[in-house]
């Protein structure tokens, strides 16, 4: 019996666990299940659920719950011996050398410009470009802000010049589609549509594959199969290696040809991923 928690995919069983924990009916129905499909705003609690109870679970969040976060990620790619720009990481302002009031100062390595992001957030909202000691200053004043809510940590990294654009590689299953984010208004820092930045889709189909190889790379190693990763090529040098800034688990779909579109390669992808499981699961499931 295949369960599907996702609201766009049917499975012989669909329950939404949307906006809940799940309750002891879910439990009954993971055990019962030989597979289980999640949604992309699946809780922790969900993917443990059904890791523990169902044979088999699409996708595959362990990466995500096990290295949450921008800060999870640095400290994934880290463990992984994956190229990222260099990072320093913070839980909150009391482990960062400065106090209110005082200068601040960069740790040392590291030279302005920076890239200063929160731990959380999407759409480049949390992100900041510091260009001086105000903005570091102003950057940490706003961090000690949100910790006074609950929301803490927070990364210093390592800005890397890589002509106004990003390559998003998007994985879905065993597909991988990816194109260009560009900015042309180069007085902006950030590279994200909401920021006005527009998709380029064909340029430098070479290192479209490089970005393509490397994420393949890092999915096999974690076993993640469905993100949005972006990846930077460094401007400095042309012959440089794609260096990863982020793992989106959900992540914008334009670039994709838009939900519809979306949707209907998730379903084929995990249709073709069902039919890599034992035979002895629902049979019909093999003929689409």
């Amino acid at each position: 019996m295949i369960l599907s928690f996702h609201p766009c995919f049917e499975g012989d069983r669909n329950i939404l666990c949307a906006g809940r924990e799940p309750d002891e009916n879910d439990l009954a129905a993971v055990k019962t299940a030989e597979a289980v499909i999640l949604p992309q705003g699946c809780r922790r609690s969900l993917f443990e659920m059904a890791r523990e109870h169902a044979h088999h679970v699409f996708p595959n969040y362990e990466a995500r719950f096990r290295y949450p976060g921008k800060i999870g990620q640095i400290h994934l790619f880290q463990n992984t011996g994956t190229l990222h720009p260099r990072s320093q990481t913070y839980a909150s302002t009391n482990e960062f050398p400065w106090k209110s009031g005082a200068a601040a100062q960069l740790p040392g390595g590291f030279r302005f410009p920076v890239v200063f992001k929160f731990d959380w957030g999407g759409e480049g909202d949390t992100v900041f470009f510091l260009q001086d000691p105000s903005d570091l200053h102003n950057a940490l004043t706003k961090a000690r802000t949100f910790e006074v809510s609950g929301q803490t940590g927070f990364l210093i990294q390592q800005y890397v010049p890589a002509n106004h654009r990003v390559l998003r590689v998007a994985v879905i299953g065993k597909s991988c589609i990816s194109y260009w984010r560009v900015q042309n208004d180069k007085t902006l820092f950030e590279i994200n549509l909401a920021k006005g930045a527009v998709i380029d889709a064909t340029s430098d189909p070479h290192l479209r594959r490089q970005g393509i190889q490397a994420v393949r790379d890092l999915c096999r190693s974690t076993g993640i199969n469905l993100a949005g990763f972006d990846l930077l090529f460094p401007a400095e040098s042309i012959d440089s290696p794609p260096c990863f800034l982020e793992i989106n688990y959900y992540f914008g779909r334009k670039g994709l040809g838009g939900s519809e579109r979306f949707y209907a390669l998730l379903a084929w992808q995990i249709r073709k991923w069902i039919k890599t499981l034992p035979k002895s699961m629902n049979p019909g499931w093999c003929d689409g």
